[in-house]
C-alpha cells in the first residue's frame, strides 16, 4: 500500500495578513496537508474523523480547532453523508511572523503566547459557544483593514481565555512558559521527545532538571498537565502512530523501537490513549486518508 505523506500547501502571502476561507464537502481542499500559517478551524456541518499530527478523533458541528505552523491535518466526513454539503468548514489562516511581532511589540498581548505555543500540538476547544465562533468568523469574512485586525485580536483573546482546551498531538509539543523553573521542565520535555526510546526514569529526569524527585514531579505536572510516566508513554505512543502510518514495519518492532519493553504493555497503553489497537489505528489512518485522496481526485476530474 502506498503511503500518503502530507502535501505542503503554499499560500498566497502577498495580500491580507489574515486569510478567511470556507468550503463544503467534498472538495479538493480536504486533503492531508500542512502549511506555514496558523489555522483556526470551525466545523459547521457533518460528523467524521479529525487527523491532526498523530491524533485521530471525532468531529461534529461546532468542533473548533487551533493548529500551529507545519502541523499536518485533515478532516474527513463519514461515508454516510452522500449529498454534497455547501459549507462544512470556516477557517482563518494567519502568519507566524506577524503574530509574533505583535506579541513582542505589545507586551500586554503576550498572554496569547501560551495559546500559540500550545497550538504547535493542535488544540481543540471543548464546549465553545458555536454561535459565538460563527459570529466572529463571519465578521472577519466581511471586514477589511484595521477593523479586521482588531476583531481578530479580540477573537484570539477569547480563545486564549477559554478554560477547556485539549492538546491533541505530541508531534509538535513545545514550551509554553519562559520562567526559569518552566524552562528546566521544558528541557526535560525536549529530552523525552528526542530520546523517547531510551530508559527514561523519573530519577534521571529530576537530575536533568536539577530538582528533587518530589519537586520535579509537582512542577512537571503543573507545566505539562501530565505525570512524567504518563507523558513519556504519550510521546512513545505518538511516535508509534507516526511509524504505523508512514512505514510498513511490524507492530512488534515498532513497540521496541519507541521504548516499550514488551508488546502487551505497548498494546495496553495504545488502546487506552487511542481507543483502538495499533493494527486498527494503521488501517483506519490509511483507509480514511486514501479515501480522502480518491474523493479529491474525483472532484478534480
Amino acid at each position: 500500500m502506498s503511503i500518503i505523506m502530507p502535501e505542503i500547501e503554499i499560500l498566497d502571502r502577498t495580500n491580507d495578513s489574515i486569510r478567511y476561507l470556507e468550503h463544503g464537502w467534498p472538495t479538493e481542499l480536504c486533503r492531508w496537508h500542512s502549511h506555514q500559517e496558523y489555522e483556526i478551524h470551525l466545523i459547521t456541518e457533518t460528523v467524521g474523523k479529525a487527523f491532526i499530527g498523530d491524533y485521530i478523533g471525532e468531529f461534529s458541528p461546532g468542533s473548533l480547532y487551533f493548529l500551529g505552523p507545519n502541523l499536518p491535518h485533515n478532516w474527513i466526513t463519514d461515508q454516510s453523508y452522500n449529498e454534497p454539503v455547501e459549507i462544512r468548514d470556516m477557517l482563518l489562516q494567519f502568519n507566524h511572523q506577524s503574530i509574533r511581532h505583535l506579541t513582542s511589540g505589545f507586551t500586554e498581548f503576550q498572554e496569547v503566547n501560551t495559546l500559540l505555543d500550545q497550538s504547535q500540538s493542535g488544540i481543540e476547544f471543548k464546549d465553545f459557544d458555536t454561535d459565538l465562533a460563527v459570529k466572529y468568523l463571519e465578521k472577519l469574512k466581511n471586514l477589511q483593514g484595521a477593523e479586521r485586525i482588531l476583531v481578530f485580536l479580540e477573537f484570539l483573546l477569547i480563545l486564549q481565555r477559554h478554560p477547556y482546551k485539549d492538546i491533541l498531538s505530541v508531534v509538535k509539543l513545545g514550551a509554553v512558559d519562559n520562567t526559569k523553573k518552566h524552562m528546566k521542565i521544558n528541557d526535560v520535555v525536549d529530552h523525552v521527545i528526542n530520546n523517547y526510546q531510551d530508559d527514561l526514569s523519573i530519577g534521571k529526569a529530576a537530575a536533568l532538571a536539577g530538582m528533587s524527585e518530589t519537586s520535579f514531579s509537582r512542577n512537571f505536572q503543573a507545566v505539562t498537565g501530565k505525570r512524567f510516566t504518563e507523558f513519556v508513554n504519550r510521546v512513545r505512543i505518538g511516535q508509534a502512530c507516526v511509524m504505523l502510518f508512514e512505514t510498513d514495519e511490524q507492530i512488534s518492532s515498532i513497540c521496541f523501537d519507541v521504548g516499550f519493553q514488551n508488546l502487551a504493555n505497548f498494546n495496553r497503553h495504545f488502546l487506552k490513549m487511542k481507543s483502538m489497537t495499533p493494527k486498527e489505528y494503521r488501517e483506519s489512518a490509511r483507509q480514511n486518508l486514501l479515501r480522502s485522496h480518491e474523493i479529491n481526485r474525483g472532484v478534480t476530474q
